[in-house]
């Protein structure tokens, strides 16, 4: 029983890191990277589908996008979506692909991205900490209850700690990493 409440407490944990990779992941670092267009999807014949989902995405320099649409009709609906998302960047069409020039960050909007990067780590160490809470509190209801003794509590809840320890390092690891991608000139 005990077991099983550890491994779900851990999936939990892991989903939470995989969750803040995916979003540090298309972030814009001022570097060309298909995943910066994750987050966009098209009207595509009046379904809203994913850009990677109708094209294929290539960075063939280190900053510019090239986005090949598999159906040349898309064209005109991938600018318009890729126009009204957060990149502020414009698309440059013609007429068989679509360019994105990735610009240059300055040191202020380097400095700004850091911060945003810190805030949502902060955030997912606090999901951490709040998956830890809520295993400590079935933990002591397993012992209320009789399920479990109080060495096997007091057990569990030190390996609940170490995950928590585990995965917060883990969360300022992936932070680290993508600072310096940031912060790199």
């Amino acid at each position: 029983m005990v077991k099983e409440t550890l491994k779900e407490t851990e999936d939990r944990m892991k989903k939470t890191v995989e969750l803040l990779r995916k979003e540090l992941a298309s972030m814009k670092a001022g570097r060309a990277t298909p995943a910066l267009l994750d987050k966009i999807t098209v009207d595509y014949y009046g379904t809203p589908t994913p850009v990677n989902q109708m094209a294929t995405i290539s960075a063939p320099e280190p900053r510019l996008l090239v986005i090949q649409p598999w159906d040349k009709g898309t064209l005109a609906s991938l600018s318009k979506a890729i126009l009204k998302s957060d990149l502020g960047i414009t698309p440059v069409s013609d007429g068989t692909v679509i360019r994105l020039a990735i610009p240059q960050l300055t040191r202020e909007r380097r400095m700004e991205l850091v911060k945003g990067i810190k805030k949502k780590a902060e955030e997912e160490k606090v999901v951490i900490r709040n998956i830890r809470r809520d295993t400590n509190e079935l933990l002591k209801e397993m012992e209320d209850e009789g399920e479990i003794t109080e060495d096997e509590n007091r057990r569990a809840l030190e390996d609940v700690q170490k995950l928590t320890d585990k995965y917060v390092k883990e969360i300022d690891h992936v932070v680290e990493v993508k600072e310096k991608e940031v912060m790199e000139v």
